[in-house]
């Protein structure tokens, strides 16, 4: 039960699930893994993430034995959530359901446009996770290939940036009724100010990161496995790529001064 959560994501991206989870279990410890040196993944063939989405598992179970597992990033979520789940004698969340519940609960049209990356909008697991929770939902989807490579970049708010998001996200603008958009990939959410400005106000954004965190806090009590330690948490952090740009985003994102740790290719391709 004091063991940490694990969390994982492509990126920088799953951080906003962190966050979150941070906020809502501030008793509760993280260990998060980026694989930013193979990031994006939305481009890559579903083979390929599910390859790498076990190697960071199969690391943090082996070095931290973690209670929970949340794959906090959607085209992972898309591509193996399911077999994770069915392999694994933990909880595993995934956050396409929980964005999905949240982007339901917020629309009053039940218009609801979907950004994500190649992989995510291709495998049509937000559009599958919206119909099975209410039928008659309309959804608009998109495909924003160039945001990943913003954020892992640290460009969030440049000049360069802002026309990148408005002229992409002019694509989906042509529902008039569209109320909801959600933000299905994890990074997004760092470009959320951006993102803000070029939709207007009458689009209320979403992202997963509240309702997972919520889903999170649920299986921590209902299986009773809640940190009992009163000691304060100590969160790590594991990348594939650069520590230095993972710690300046993890200090400007959770406000903390983290220890970031590099994982090579080869230990983890090790590990299988």
């Amino acid at each position: 039960m004091n063991q940490p959560i694990g969390v994982i994501d492509s990126g920088v991206g799953g951080l906003t699930v962190a966050k979150e989870i941070m906020r809502q279990l501030p008793n509760e410890e993280i260990v998060y893994f980026g694989d930013n040196l193979r990031c994006p993944y939305g481009p890559r063939p579903f083979t390929e993430v599910q390859t790498y989405t076990w190697q960071m598992v199969r690391y943090l179970l082996r070095h931290h034995d973690i209670k929970m597992l949340v794959i906090a990033c959607n085209t992972a979520t898309a591509a193996v959530y399911e077999q994770i789940k069915e392999a694994l004698s933990i909880p595993v969340i995934g956050v396409i359901h929980p964005g999905a519940r949240s982007a339901l609960k917020e629309s009053h049209t039940r218009h609801i446009g979907v950004i994500g990356t190649v992989g995510t909008i291709n495998s049509k697991a937000y559009v599958h996770a919206l119909h099975d929770i209410y039928k008659n939902v309309v959804v608009t989807d998109l495909a924003c290939p160039e945001f990943v490579p913003l954020v892992e970049s640290g460009d969030l708010n440049s000049r360069h940036t802002r026309d990148v998001i408005r002229e992409r996200l002019n694509l989906i603008k042509h529902d008039p009724k569209m109320d909801t958009l959600i933000l299905g990939c994890t990074h997004y959410p760092l470009l959320r100010e951006v993102i803000k400005d070029v939709v207007g106000d009458k689009i209320q954004l979403i992202d997963s990161g509240e309702e997972t965190a919520r889903e999170v806090s649920t299986i921590l009590y209902h299986k009773n496995i809640k940190r009992k330690l009163e000691t304060k948490p100590h969160h790590i952090f594991y990348t594939t790529g650069s520590p230095s740009i993972m710690g300046m985003i993890v200090q400007n994102w959770l406000a903390l001064f983290p220890e970031v740790n590099t994982v090579s290719l080869e230990e983890i391709e090790m590990i299988g």
